[in-house]
């Protein structure tokens, strides 16, 4: 018995070569592969193996006994509705925290808060106008009162909403982390108390917000809110050592000193509220949207893979201006030469016309 064998490519058979090799299987009429030994292994052999039904040897067809020139081409009557379903991964549940539903009002509650210290502002500006008034005339006990309610009341709204907002953040905070770490299959490896010790105590909140941020942008891979979160770090350490600076202004005795803090004050509030708004503007940045809250569009720059190929030809003003020059002595000589010719011509012209004339 020959070694040498020819699997069919449909019923699998395996056909003894005992000679010349056969293309058509004389069971199934199907494509008999190139002849092999029987223990070949895969390297060499030209075909490969594919994998059928368990009952492909029993099964029978309908269509065995047909030969290839009685049937028809298969063809779809209409355009296949079948195919491939590749169903979309669904995203990764989030789980949400006890501040979730409080940080999703952090949005709103930082232009209040804003609004709040640039009224506060105005009114120890406005405070800082009456006491320099007051140098030369006495004030009105109204416009006093009416000055006490601006300043005590704008500073006492303004530190409440604040200390809401923080802790709106925090909340705000927490879910941003989770969501970052949970879209790259990760945890949040800072637990939640550590974000809020780190963000609500004083001086320690200089540090930690900003490195808390900083992770969450390099979670995201957002090099633009990085740069946003720089930005704002810088003035909120600015803003914590304004707020030191004006605690310490005020435990001054001299009148002087404490007329200049109420010029301070006003200062550190109006430093507070664009601090607010720097906030809001960090918070838009990471979730993809500017300072007005529009979704930002992305820009992709394509590298020319080709020089640049001036399509005309550059001017050259040295060689312009010798063939002008060639050009006009050409001319002048031109113009020397053509009144004797002209008057050649003209007199030939002349006589022909006086003998037409005669005639």
């Amino acid at each position: 018995m020959s070694t040498v064998v020819q699997p069919c490519a449909r019923c699998g058979a395996r056909w003894a070569v005992q000679g010349t090799p056969m293309h058509w299987c004389p069971r199934c009429r199907g494509v008999l592969l190139s002849p092999a030994p029987i223990d070949a292994p895969a390297e060499r052999r030209n075909y490969r193996w594919v994998a059928r039904r368990p009952d492909q040897r029993t099964r029978r067809l309908s269509g065995v006994a047909r030969t290839g020139a009685s049937a028809a081409t298969p063809k779809y009557t209409q355009i296949p509705r079948w195919g491939l379903i590749d169903t979309p991964p669904a995203p990764a549940e989030v789980p949400r925290g006890r501040l979730a539903a409080f940080g999703a009002r952090v949005n709103s509650l930082l232009p209040v808060t804003a609004g709040l210290f640039a009224l506060a502002a105005l009114g120890e500006l406005l405070r800082y106008l009456i006491l320099l008034r007051n140098r030369t005339r006495l004030i009105d006990p109204l416009v006093l009162r009416i000055s006490d309610v601006l300043v005590i009341g704008s500073a006492v709204l303004a530190m409440a909403f604040a200390l809401v907002t923080a802790v709106a953040l925090v909340g705000w905070l927490v879910d941003a982390r989770r969501a970052a770490y949970a879209r790259s299959g990760r945890r949040d490896p800072r637990a939640v108390r550590t974000l809020a010790l780190g963000c609500l105590i004083p001086v320690v909140n200089l540090l930690w917000p900003g490195v808390f941020l900083t992770e969450v942008a390099a979670a995201r891979e957002e090099p633009r809110a990085l740069r946003v979160i720089r930005i704002w770090w810088c003035a909120w350490v600015f803003g914590g050592g304004l707020t030191i600076a004006v605690l310490l202004w005020r435990t001054a005795d001299s009148l002087q000193v404490k007329a200049d803090g109420v010029l301070f004050t006003a200062f550190a509030d109006a430093c507070a509220a664009g601090i607010a708004v720097l906030t809001l503007w960090v918070l838009r940045s990471l979730d993809g949207r500017d300072l007005f809250g529009r979704t930002r569009t992305a820009r992709r720059w394509v590298v020319a893979a080709d020089p640049v190929v001036p399509v005309i030809e550059p001017v050259h003003p040295g060689a312009g201006a010798a063939a002008r020059a060639a050009t006009a002595t050409g001319r002048d000589a031109a113009d020397e030469d053509m009144p004797e010719d002209r008057d050649t011509d003209n007199g030939a012209v002349n006589r022909e016309h006086e003998e037409v004339m005669a005639k």
